[in-house]
């Protein structure tokens, strides 16, 4: 880049693109997915975004760094908390997402399945209590 990278714009970006997984860059060397962005009316950074299935990666060592160990060695109760902050994140949307996430928790795809339907089934019970209560 041209412009230093300690300019007070690079500064407070910086955090919220390495969180992404994002590259900064110059201007100039941006492609037309790139992110510019300007600051006072001047071109002053690019953000080339990660692709998906980097993203997907990129959350699971955050989250590593997060517990502070490997994925895998973390409890059921831990490892199910992963899978729903994952899906809140949108991992499983990413093609070979369950796959990629059992793998990094040392599970099977099997394992990850019954932690999001067990999930969506304790946010289904209150609902269905309510309307069996609203019917009597």
């Amino acid at each position: 880049m041209t412009e230093p990278r300690d300019h007070p714009f690079v500064t407070a970006v910086k955090p919220l693109v390495d969180a992404m997984g994002g590259e900064l860059m110059d201007p100039a060397q941006a492609e037309p997915d790139d992110v510019v962005l300007t600051w006072e009316g001047q071109e002053l950074l690019a953000v080339r975004l990660p692709q998906l299935s980097d993203s997907l990666d990129h959350i699971l060592a955050a989250l590593e760094r997060r517990h502070g160990m490997p994925l895998a060695q973390l409890d059921r109760k831990s490892k199910q908390d992963v899978v729903r902050i994952l899906e809140a994140r949108g991992a499983f949307s990413v093609r070979h997402g369950v796959e990629t996430v059992a793998g990094a928790l040392g599970v099977s795809r099997f394992t990850v399945y019954n932690y999001l339907n067990r999930d969506s089934g304790a946010q289904n019970k209150p609902a269905k209590a309510a309307k069996q209560n609203t019917q009597e």
